[in-house]
């Protein structure tokens, strides 16, 4: 069952429910980062974003430092898919850290397109690499905060 099936608009999930639905321990290393290194807590919130096919659409759990988005991440069982805004002025030092990046984000890197606000990276998160490469990103974000 999809996770916007199992949690409609009226039916708001739990931290263990989300947790137990995407069942990858990656969840919890990242979750216990972002709360421990930039002292956050997790905000539950639903999105009825269409796009792509609906890959947005549905609960997600946004992630704040000083009303700045560190990150977004959307359940999907067995992996986490997030979004990473990547600003401006953080571009520049993300592009000087690719080389220690895997070549999945370094990819993402290079095709996203740059906006008037930066890049949104959408990370696909389904090991343990891939999410260091996105704590990496996310301090670029969170130094200035």
């Amino acid at each position: 069952m999809e996770w916007s099936e199992m949690f409609t608009r009226e039916h708001e999930p739990s931290e263990s429910q989300i947790r137990d639905f995407v069942s990858t321990p990656l969840w919890d290393d990242l979750d216990s980062y972002l709360r421990h290194e930039y002292n956050v807590k997790p905000k539950v919130s639903y999105s009825s974003c269409s796009m792509d096919k609906g890959m947005w659409k549905g609960w997600n759990v946004k992630y704040k430092k000083n009303g700045k988005p560190l990150c977004t991440l959307y359940p999907k069982q067995g992996h986490i898919l997030s979004l990473v805004p990547v600003g401006l002025q953080d571009i520049g030092q993300a592009e000087l850290m690719m080389p220690t990046f895997t070549e999945y984000t370094q990819n993402l890197l290079k095709q996203s397109v740059t906006g008037h606000n930066g890049k949104s990276l959408a990370i696909v998160v389904e090991n343990e690499a891939v999410l260091q490469d996105m704590k990496n990103i996310i301090s670029l974000r969170a130094v200035k905060q």
